[in-house]
């Protein structure tokens, strides 16, 4: 599982820094989630290959994570893509790509499909063989979603040595590896567990951005290999967090321990701060494997 962050910084693009936009590549997947102003420089920055893009995940209507939405479809139309391309988001997105597009005649040459997100419950909004995808609901100004992104039961591992001395046929082989029970060659049932081992353990990632606290999302995300929750604010400026409905470095950081995740990836910060350093001291006090986003920053796990 590999993390690129492309942006991670709130509001506004500065010279040095980017609005939210992350590339998460899971079991042969490349997602982008959010799509902030600028984000098709920063793929062809960090060479990403668009045409590698075929879902797109947006968690909210605000300009620093959707603004480079449109631009970037426009760019796939100019270099001839074919490929499907399925947008997720609050309802209202496809109003605001579709119209832009009909007022400038720029119509796609792909299918460009929207789903739209309405549910203020987690559901399961994309799922295929090897991974399937959640909202998470937030709290902020308008309708937000997180999204958890969780990589299926992989094919289980052989045990060589069992499998030979319980006389298996190697037709049987991918079978044992779907998990399925098997004759050997006497017409006997080996059981799947003697023979062989659970493969990789799934990987799991959770991105929460926009939010103030909330601890609804916990029961969602608990045992998250990874969490990126949005870190606006450092303590001192706690009360405008809750004024805005963001959240501190320290609430992240609560959530996380308390969700029992592995690693706390933290992000979205205010460009009032000079060092970001500060965000990572603050979280520690809470919660002991915090991770600073960075544009540029990859993160492989």
């Amino acid at each position: 599982m590999k993390l690129s962050i492309l942006g991670c910084y709130s509001a506004t693009p500065r010279t040095l820094n980017n609005t939210t936009s992350q590339v998460l590549e899971i079991n042969n997947h490349m997602f982008l989630i959010d799509c902030g102003e600028g984000t098709q420089v920063q793929l062809r920055k960090h060479k990403i290959k668009f045409s590698r893009i075929k879902h797109i995940f947006i968690s909210h209507l605000h300009g620093d994570h959707f603004f480079g939405l449109v631009g970037l479809i426009s760019t796939f139309r100019l270099l001839t893509r074919e490929a499907d391309l399925h947008v997720y988001g609050p309802k209202g997105i496809k109003e605001v790509v579709t119209l832009q597009m009909k007022l400038a005649d720029s119509w796609t040459n792909y299918n460009l499909i929207f789903h739209e997100l309405t549910s203020k419950e987690s559901e399961l909004i994309f799922e295929d063989e090897k991974v399937e995808v959640y909202t998470v609901p937030l709290n902020h100004r308008v309708y937000t979603n997180g999204f958890l992104f969780k990589e299926k039961e992989g094919l289980r591992k052989l045990k060589m040595s069992a499998i030979k001395e319980a006389n298996i046929n190697v037709a049987y082989y991918r079978k044992l590896t779907q998990g399925f029970d098997v004759e050997n060659e006497d017409g006997i049932l080996i059981k799947n567990d003697t023979v062989t081992k659970p493969g990789a353990k799934p990987k799991s990632y959770a991105f929460c951005s926009d939010t103030m606290y909330k601890e609804d999302i916990i029961p969602i995300i608990q045992n998250t290999d990874v969490l990126y929750h949005e870190s606006t604010f450092l303590e001192q400026h706690a009360h405008l967090a809750v004024r805005t409905k963001h959240a501190t470095a320290k609430e992240a950081a609560t959530i996380a321990k308390k969700a029992n995740v592995e690693t706390l990836i933290l992000g979205h910060y205010s460009t009032r701060y000079g060092n970001i350093e500060t965000f990572k001291e603050e979280a520690l006090e809470v919660f002991n494997n915090v991770e600073l986003a960075e544009d540029g920053k990859t993160f492989e796990f």
